[in-house]
């Protein structure tokens, strides 16, 4: 009897891999830090190529409403139905706000009141004016400067602890842009009828969560790293303009949830240092109490009853027992 063995085959699938990529990256970025004055040339070399990069995306954005435009025409002409195109955008958006709403208004002031036991509307209430400033000019770079202030004078954060979370929260810290990325890559499969599975669906998280780490805090900064995601799971890069046309609003939320999320944490790090300087200086009090308290503590006095003293003197500024003296 002849038995047939069905062996698995793999389907390849051309495109680069994009998730490899930012795995080596931030490997490769660690290794250059152990490296210590060696890499430092190679890093220097990193930076002056990022910034240079911005300073062309910069000019791009100048010229990106009517290569927008054109790009959204061409979309708009290739679609039957119209109609649903703008329905699904619709959605989309509609997905993108509510997302960013609950996870700015329940999630974040929820971690903060767990860890602190203090009103976190209030402390959203004290930063009011850095949120309404990120809303209107869709950058946290640009939020950075009134976002210290506020968080200093309003809500109590030291200036050595805002000064060091909020940089580097502006650069690091993406929220809105990881949430928008990953409904962004699934509408764009939805548009194009495309199922994801189990595993795509782990690589999108993982791969948004990686892109918005380097997106940097500039307006549609993070569409730019939106071709990172849809190349990971083998989508068209193309889609990419539709977003575009809507990321004028979607990526206001985006920079609002960022710079709260920022806020946040440098107002935990502030509770947790208070709580620390606090029990430090119970643990100083407890000792010089301790210190003095044995220090005034005469030598001669033992342990046990304080009526019975053995060999002792009955007063301490006398050496001998008081003795009436006779008068002759």
């Amino acid at each position: 009897m002849n038995e047939t063995i069905l062996v698995p085959t793999g389907e390849e699938v051309e495109g680069m891999n994009i998730l490899g990529l930012v795995v080596f990256a931030i490997v490769f970025g660690v290794a250059l830090r152990k490296l210590g004055p060696e890499g430092e040339n190679l890093i220097k070399f990193f930076n002056s190529f990022n910034e240079a990069t911005m300073i062309l995306v910069s000019w791009i954005m100048w010229y990106a409403p009517v290569g927008i435009m054109f790009l959204v025409a061409g979309k708009i002409v290739e679609m039957e139905d119209v109609v649903l195109l703008f329905t699904s955008l619709g959605k989309y958006i509609c997905c993108c706000l509510v997302g960013h709403a609950i996870h700015g208004l329940l999630v974040l002031p929820g971690i903060y009141f767990v860890f602190t036991r203090r009103n976190p509307y209030r402390f959203l209430w004290g930063i009011f004016t850095p949120l309404a400033t990120a809303f209107g000019t869709s950058s946290s770079s640009a939020t950075l400067p009134l976002m210290m202030k506020c968080v200093e004078e309003n809500n109590g954060v030291s200036k050595h602890i805002s000064r060091f979370i909020l940089p580097i929260g502006a650069t690091v810290n993406m929220d809105g842009a990881a949430l928008f990325q990953c409904v962004a890559a699934v509408f764009i499969a939805q548009l194009n009828n495309v199922s994801l599975n189990f595993v795509q669906v782990i690589t999108i998280l993982i791969t948004a969560t990686a892109s918005s780490v380097g997106a940097a805090g500039i307006p549609a900064g993070g569409v730019l790293t939106l071709a990172i995601i849809l190349e990971a799971i083998s989508l068209p890069t193309n889609n990419i303009s539709l977003i575009l046309a809507v990321d004028w609003l979607v990526d206001r939320t985006c920079t609002v949830l960022n710079v709260e999320g920022d806020a946040f944490g440098a107002g935990l790090l502030q509770v947790y240092s208070e709580k620390k300087m606090g029990q430090m200086e119970d643990d100083d009090l407890v000792e010089v109490k301790t210190v003095a308290v044995e220090a005034s503590k005469p030598e001669w006095v033992e342990e046990g009853s304080p009526l019975i003293k053995q060999n002792g003197p009955t007063h301490l500024g006398d050496s001998k027992p008081c003795e009436k003296e006779s008068v002759m």
